[in-house]
């Protein structure tokens, strides 16, 4: 009886306790148990929520199952709606992008494009009007940020849907120069990507999210997501959308606008974390089973394959996915719209994906620093006999950059310093923000901190020719030697600030003293009337420019033609400076001027020239 009792009971308890799956009983790439990744999550995030990060969406797969789900913090602050990674919406921001390279490989697959041919075939005649090579532009140049693009922020997003043009308007009124030979530089483009979804568009005669919509979100069972918010608009979309944030200071966040742009294949998806998680699961099929986005086998091999890669030890792309340096490789790309961040994540090696989903600007702390713990990192091993990093010192721009126009300037402002501490380490520092590295190969240097900013850059090479450096190589963009030395940077800004305040204050002191004349009819000179209007006018020019330099740092989310009228208005105001200067100089001997008043009159005119040729330097007139 006790044998027969044992084996029931036995025999019951197989029934009322499941066996845990395969996934539950796995591993993170990184070795925390499925059972305690919660737990870890719960703990990690902990930190953050509610201090520099408003709400996150998390969603992990192991071994083809959703192991967690779970949603952090409010996806509305004000009335308390917590985050439901099924049904809240946020914006995916540069994630959006793997769906362009997704439907890219589909028509490869079908024969309908050529990774190798010129990208002109694709498109009507004479659509790129300001290419500066010969060399021609392929469709892997533009999955690989290698076509040779400068940025643009101009027309790049608005705060209106109104404003948002059809696809192949806003690429022609957005198109940028063409500033570096095709293949030789990756320089992050917007463009390239909205390009490539366009030619997308001439081949199947479809709009872009319709195909999308079409081949990838319906082939994947996606409900509450959409490609393209302003045109293909869902109601269930809107109405569970998270609303964004700016964090001002430690759990003060403001709400942010809306992000709308016309070259939406970029950066325009809303949706879920569950749904982006069923995307992560086709990229990772059953074993010996095919991804339901493509017919063959080998496609989706072929676009986790490396397609631009400059050193076997730095992480390159893959056809249009960052390769990342983990403890095994990742395939893997971030997003960051006006109010929102992202970063997915998949590991094939260990059937592993993680989505991170936030509604904060410029959010690094969960999105790469929890990621990061997720999948591990790779051992680094650190070769003998390496060159002295003294070799690599110096200051670089990034080559996603802006090459004409006034807003050249930030860039400068915003470098990247490269420092040497030790002969095998550097300190990066970039916006005022440092990080250290460690050489483990010649002129190959990986990230050993823990600052989450720079994770997206983990791995820095240093392309050095006769004991210089030419170029700093990462899988998502590239940095160059600066043409313009911080020495030089700041002489700029010293004058220009001697300037400004010269003109400012002169202005007030002779605008006091003209009408306390003019009160007095005490009778005002020539010359004096002209110095006063040329204090003005360089006074009103300066106002002009900080107004329109504020406007695009406040908020960069507008079209060119909100700035033509006050680029006009320096064209007007640099020709009046200049008449009245000449009028002072031709005035200058009519009437017999004191010795503070000659003094007076040369910095006027000394500063006005200043002046001019600083903002001809840094552009305010185009």
């Amino acid at each position: 009886m006790k044998k027969l009792f044992l084996i029931i009971l036995l025999m019951v308890s197989s029934i009322l306790i499941p066996e845990k799956s395969l996934a539950e009983e796995g591993t993170t790439p990184s070795g925390i148990a499925i059972e305690d990744l919660e737990d870890f999550v719960d703990q990690y995030v902990d930190e953050y929520i509610g201090e520099t990060v408003a709400g996150a969406s998390i969603v992990v797969i192991k071994d083809n199952e959703i192991v967690l789900s779970k949603g952090y913090g409010w996806a509305d602050i004000e009335n308390e709606t917590p985050v439901d990674p099924g049904n809240t919406v946020f914006e995916w921001g540069s994630v959006s992008k793997l769906f362009v390279w997704t439907a890219v490989m589909q028509l490869v697959e079908r024969g309908e494009i050529d990774l190798d041919a010129d990208i002109q075939t694709y498109l009507p005649e004479e659509f790129l009007t300001k290419l500066k090579y010969d060399e021609p532009i392929t469709m892997l140049h533009l999955m690989n940020h290698t076509a040779g693009f400068e940025d643009r922020i101009f027309d790049l997003g608005y705060s209106t849907e109104e404003r948002v043009k059809p696809l192949e308007e806003g690429l022609r009124i957005a198109e940028p120069e063409q500033v570096y030979m095709p293949g030789e530089v990756v320089a992050y483009s917007n463009y390239s990507t909205s390009l490539a979804a366009y030619i997308i568009e001439q081949l199947t005669g479809q709009e872009f999210f319709e195909y999308v919509s079409e081949n990838i979100f319906s082939e994947l069972g996606i409900q509450n997501s959409t490609a393209f918010l302003p045109i293909e608009e869902k109601e269930s979309v809107i109405q569970n959308k998270a609303e964004g944030y700016v964090l001002l200071e430690p759990s003060n966040f403001e709400k942010s606008t809306s992000f709308y742009i016309s070259m939406y294949p970029s950066g325009s998806v809303n949706g879920t974390g569950e749904d982006l998680a069923q995307f992560a699961l086709a990229l990772m099929p059953e074993e010996n089973g095919n991804s339901i986005l493509f017919e063959r086998d080998d496609t989706l091999g072929e676009m986790f394959s490396t397609s631009y890669s400059v050193h076997e030890d730095v992480p390159g792309i893959a056809h249009g996915f960052w390769e990342y340096d983990g403890k095994f490789r990742g395939v893997t790309h971030g997003g960051n719209t006006i109010s929102f961040s992202s970063n997915f994540h998949v590991v094939p090696e260990e059937n592993f994906a993680v989505v991170v989903l936030t509604n904060q600007a410029g959010e690094s702390d969960i999105s790469y620093g929890l990621v990061k713990e997720l999948v591990g990192e790779a051992e680094p091993v650190i070769e003998d006999d390496l060159p002295d990093s003294q070799e690599v010192e110096g200051t670089f721009i990034t080559a996603r950059r802006m090459h004409s126009g006034f807003l050249n300037v930030y860039y400068y402002l915003t470098s990247m310093t490269v420092s040497s501490t030790d002969p095998d380490e550097i300190t990066v520092s970039m916006a005022g923000m440092p990080a250290t590295y460690t050489q483990t190969s010649p002129y190959v240097y990986k990230l050993s901190d823990d600052n989450n900013l720079f994770i997206p850059i983990n791995a820095l090479y240093f392309h050095v020719e006769n004991g210089e450096v030419t170029q700093i190589s990462t899988s998502i963009a590239d940095f160059l030697p600066t043409d313009r030395s911080m020495p030089l940077l700041i002489t700029y800004l010293v004058l220009f600030l001697i300037s400004t305040a010269y003109f400012f204050i002169s202005s007030i002191v002779l605008s006091i003293r003209f009408l306390w004349n003019k009160r007095k009819k005490r009778p005002i000179s020539t010359p004096s009337k002209w110095h006063y209007l040329l204090n003005l006018s360089a006074a009103a020019l300066l106002i002009n420019v900080v107004v329109l330099a504020a406007r695009m740092l406040i908020r960069y989310d507008r079209a060119y033609t909100e700035m033509i009228f006050q680029l006009i208005l320096n064209y007007g105001l640099t020709i009046l400076s200049l008449t009245f200067a000449i009028l002072v100089g031709l005035n200058w001997k009519k009437e017999v001027l004191t010795k503070p008043q000659k003094i007076l009159y040369f910095i006027s005119l000394v500063n006005t020239f200043i002046l001019i040729a600083l903002l001809i330097i840094w552009e305010f007139y185009s």
